[in-house]
Parts: structure tokens; C-alpha cells; sequence
């Protein structure tokens, strides 16, 4: 989906297709088919864009295959679907029955991340629509804390990667003409936990084709104040190349026993579900969901929030809620002022599946309905921030 900006410019406003996991690209045109254009015709639009997550097998065989790479791009086409970003963090798995710490690996120390997401951008500017010249991909945000913390080795080897990303980026565009930039992608748990831990190695970096991923779950979840973390960012030079719609769990009162349960209903076995709060002595928080709980292991005197994806048109029922309030704060600050400080948005609750069982999708249908109730509160925030959706 596409709108007009007040000042000219085009913003761009996906889904993320890693809520229909794939591995292979057989799988990924089975996504298109399957859940893509249905989604699509419910919103009754022409085109639709899609966030699209290619896993490592499905990437390389497209890198390997141009013939497959030019039919990939007319199926877009045919079905109306159009590609701008991509999601590059999880390298490959996110289907799996457990993915938890999983998904950090390989990281920015390792080899094969810089090659997939090197794929990735080269597959991207081929996927591009024939107008569009600026193209995203959002990864990893270095590393998984431990062991990377400390280890001066560690930080050295990501930033030598992250430059020599920047070096191939430079020269994508040089040849191709399509402008490619990559977003570290802030994740609670991780060495770049908020925005602020971006500044120092975005900074070190130093290339205007490396920047920052902003995703309101992640913001929200650490406590991060929307207007406070966008203008550090705007001060040190450091570009959001995209931003990912998202809400987290919020629970007001961590220390009720009914609370406790209607959290604990959410804790489940696939995905982490980093849970933060914040006190007077600063962000305490455990690695995922059980921790908190089920034992003492976080203060329960202040507001708990998880990391879990939660359907932006659909909060959770009392006495929990989510941080919707906090994705549209971060949205009118994207894009509500006189430029916009990003122009690819993109929705992404990959959570569905793994709601407690009576708030999940059933039926094909039923994920559609819900991916397409999503898409329509963006767009009407987005609209109501004087944007103007376009055919």
C-alpha cells in the first residue's frame, strides 16, 4: 500500500510475510498464493505490499537461479503484490516448533550473516518495482548479549563486517541504480537492546547506507520514550530505514494472581518473550515470559511488559492490555511531521500461531481477515496523520 506525504514524497506500508513461515522457495510462492493475495482482496486494493522474509535456502536458490529470480518477480507482479523491504533478521528456522534464542544465529561476528544479508540486498534490487529505486532489509542488531558483550574481538569483527556490507551496498547501487539500505533492528536481550545502544556502533560505522529498524514492540517493550529515542537519533545522524508496526503485552498490575495467570497464558515454547519493567534503579528483566511469571525474579510493584507480538486491532483482554498507544505515538513522530523520517512501514505480528489457543487463527480465512484488520488500522492512522493512500 502506498500514500502520498504531505510533502510529495511516497510512504510505503507492508506486511511481514514471516507469519506464514517457509524455508524453501517453493514455500514462499505457496505464501503468495495461499495468504498474500487473499489478503489483498479482502482489502480490495489493486497492490498490496508485502514485507517479504526469504529464508537462507530460499534466498540462495533465487542468488543461484536468475531464471528463478525473473519468474519470482512476474508472480509478484501477477498478483499484485509488491516488495520494498525485506526482513533479514531470522536467518533461517522461524518456522520451527522452537525457535527461542535461536534466531540470533549466525550474528554480525559470523561469516554467513554478512553473505545472506549481502543476498538479500542483491535480491531485493531485483525485486523492486520498476519506479521505486529505495529498497530495505531490517537484520539483527549485532548480536545476542552474551557472549558478545565485552569481547572487543566480537565488536570488532561485526563492525569489519557491517563496513564491508556498506562497501557492497555502495556498489549494488552503482551498478543496478537501486538504493539499498540495511536497518539494524533494536530487540530486547540483544547488544543493541534499545535505540540509544544503536548510536555508538551505527556511529562507528559511519555510512549513510547502515542505519536503524525501528520496531515499536521492541521500543515499547524496553520503555523507551518514542520522542526522546527518535530525536537521539535524529541528533547523531543515524537514519531509520524502516520501522515495524508492532504492540507488546502490557500488564498494569505484574503483582495481582489474576494478572499473573492472564500472563502466563501467553508464555509458550516457540518464540523468546523478553519481559522488561521499569524501577527507580533502571530496566530490570528476565529472557522470556515464565521467568517472570512464575517466580520473583522481576519487581512487581511497576507495569510489565513482554515481548509478544500481539494483533494491533485486537488487545488483549482484561487486565492486560498492549502498547498500541506507544506504536502511535512512534508513528506520528515517523511520519507526521513536515518530512518524513522514514518512508517503509511495515506490520509484523508473527505471533498468531502462537496466541493461547482460543485467540488463534483456525482457518486460512481467519488469518487473512485479522493480517487484513491490521493493515486497515495502519492505514487509517496513517491517513488520519494527513497522508493520502494512493491507488
Amino acid at each position: 500500500m502506498r500514500f502520498r506525504h504531505p510533502d510529495g514524497s511516497t510512504v510505503h506500508l507492508a506486511y511481514c510475510t514471516n507469519v506464514h513461515p517457509a524455508e524453501t522457495l517453493d514455500g514462499v510462492r505457496a505464501q503468495l498464493r495461499d495468504h498474500c493475495e487473499p489478503v489483498r482482496r479482502r482489502l480490495g486494493r489493486d497492490r498490496l505490499g508485502i514485507g517479504l522474509w526469504l529464508a537462507r535456502d530460499a534466498a540462495r536458490t533465487l542468488i543461484d537461479d536468475p531464471a528463478e529470480l525473473r519468474s519470482l518477480r512476474a508472480e509478484l507482479d501477477g498478483r499484485g503484490l509488491e516488495v520494498v523491504t525485506l526482513n533479514g533478521f531470522p536467518y533461517e528456522g522461524f518456522g520451527a516448533d522452537e525457535v527461542k534464542y535461536r534466531v540470533y544465529r549466525p550474528d554480525w561476528t559470523e561469516p554467513d550473516r554478512l553473505a545472506h544479508t549481502t543476498d538479500l540486498a542483491r535480491l531485493l534490487a531485483a525485486l523492486l518495482p520498476d519506479d521505486v529505486t529505495e529498497g530495505t532489509v531490517s537484520t539483527l542488531p549485532l548480536a545476542w548479549r552474551t557472549p558478545y558483550d565485552g569481547d572487543t574481538g566480537a565488536a570488532r569483527a561485526a563492525r569489519a563486517a557491517l563496513i564491508t556490507l556498506a562497501q557492497r551496498l555502495d556498489a549494488l547501487a552503482e551498478l543496478t541504480g537501486k538504493s539499498v539500505r540495511v536497518g539494524l533492528e533494536p530487540e530486547p536481550g540483544c547488544t543493541v537492546e534499545t535505540t540509544a545502544d544503536a548510536i555508538a556502533p551505527l556511529t562507528d560505522v559511519g555510512h549513510h547506507r547502515i542505519g536503524l529498524c525501528v520496531d515499536t514492540c521492541h521500543l515499547a517493550t524496553s520503555f523507551e520514550d518514542p520522542g526522546t529515542a527518535l530525536a537521539a537519533l535524529t541528533a547523531a545522524g543515524i537514519r531509520v530505514v524502516k520501522s515495524q508496526l508492532s504492540a507488546a503485552l502490557h500488564a498494569e498490575h505484574p503483582h495481582l494472581p489474576e494478572v499473573r495467570a492472564a500472563l502466563a497464558a501467553f508464555a509458550e515454547p516457540r518464540f523468546l518473550h523478553q519481559t522488561r519493567t521499569r524501577t527507580a534503579a533502571g530496566l530490570r528483566g528476565t529472557d522470556d515470559l515464565d521467568e517472570a511469571v512464575t517466580g520473583r525474579a522481576l519487581p512487581d510493584s511497576t507495569p510489565w511488559r513482554a515481548h509478544f507480538h500481539v494483533p494491533l486491532h485486537a488487545p488483549p483482554a482484561p487486565p492486560l492490555t498492549s502498547t498500541l498507544p506507544v506504536l502511535r505515538d512512534t508513528l506520528a513522530r515517523l511520519v507526521g511531521g513536515p518530512v518524513p523520517l522514514t518512508r517503509h512501514l511495515e506490520v509484523e505480528t508473527y505471533t498468531w500461531q502462537a496466541l493461547p489457543a482460543d485467540l488463534r487463527p483456525r482457518t486460512r480465512t481467519q488469518l487473512a481477515d485479522g493480517i487484513a484488520a491490521e493493515l486497515t488500522l495502519a492505514r487509517d492512522l496513517l491517513v488520519d496523520l494527513g497522508l493520502k493512500e494512493l491507488p
